[in-house]
């Protein structure tokens, strides 16, 4: 970034030379950001990181695991909520 410094003009055409380069530069900056936030926000495609047979079972076994630690979690807090009820 440029530091705050005063600039002096001769001339209209200068102030709209100055005016069309800050424009495009903040139009760049603009698409810098919007496609770092696109990035960001939105998954790969599935499509993309699953043609791997590798990567498929490593999917199944990572979504079957985190299944079934859920399932664990969630019947300790039953038995240990049950217990308490009588």
């Amino acid at each position: 970034m440029e530091a705050n410094t005063t600039r002096s003009y001769r001339s209209l055409d200068a102030i709209r030379a100055r005016k069309e380069y800050i424009l495009k530069d903040i139009q760049q900056d603009d698409k810098q950001i919007r496609n770092l936030w696109g990035n960001l926000f939105h998954k790969p495609s599935l499509a993309a990181s699953s043609k791997l047979p590798s990567r498929r079972i490593n999917s199944l076994m990572t979504t079957s695991a985190g299944i079934f630690d859920g399932i664990i979690l969630a019947w300790k807090l039953y038995r240990k909520f049950h217990k308490k009820k009588k």
